[in-house]
């Protein structure tokens, strides 16, 4: 009898030690990858992130590319210019981040292979609370046309 309530203890410990927080209840939605041409070494993924709390998106990852970055597009008086966000990515508590064409954006580069409208690109976003714990989620963007618009056709509003 002491032994089976050992064991079920037991037990109970292990899976609690499973179900603890995965990540700051960081949500992805409508993430998607611009396709490639033949021998482009470079394409850009996009999605809105939301966190719960405080937090910063500080890495990706990609089987598809040997270089993942998190960049920023942003005028420089007169001149678009890219670059890097070494730090990461601030994702206020609450508040919708969006990485998009033209903005904030994570470039995918040296890539592997060409990306086709129709694959999916898999993604690993590592994510860091203020407690500096960090964590993973995993995303499966679809990859849509070389010339996709940066909205879904949904949200596109006509006048009649």
């Amino acid at each position: 009898m002491n032994r089976i309530i050992r064991a079920t203890a037991l037990s109970a410990l292990v899976s609690a030690a499973f179900i603890l927080p995965a990540h700051a209840q960081v949500t992805v939605k409508d993430p998607w990858v611009r396709a490639t041409v033949p021998a482009m070494q470079a394409t850009g993924a996009f999605m809105q992130i939301t966190s719960a709390q405080d937090a910063r998106l500080v890495e990706v990852k990609s089987p598809v590319a040997g270089v993942v970055e998190i960049h920023e597009m942003a005028m420089d008086k007169d001149v678009m210019k890219m670059r890097a966000l070494p730090n990461g990515l601030d994702l206020p508590a609450g508040k919708s981040v969006e990485l998009k064409p033209g903005g904030y954006h994570v470039m995918l580069m040296a890539l592997k292979q060409q990306v086709k409208e129709g694959d999916t690109v898999p993604m690993t976003l590592v994510v860091e609370g203020k407690d500096k714990k960090r964590s993973t989620i995993e995303v499966k963007a679809p990859v849509k046309p070389l010339a996709a618009p940066s909205k879904p056709e949904a949200e596109h509003k006509h006048s009649h």
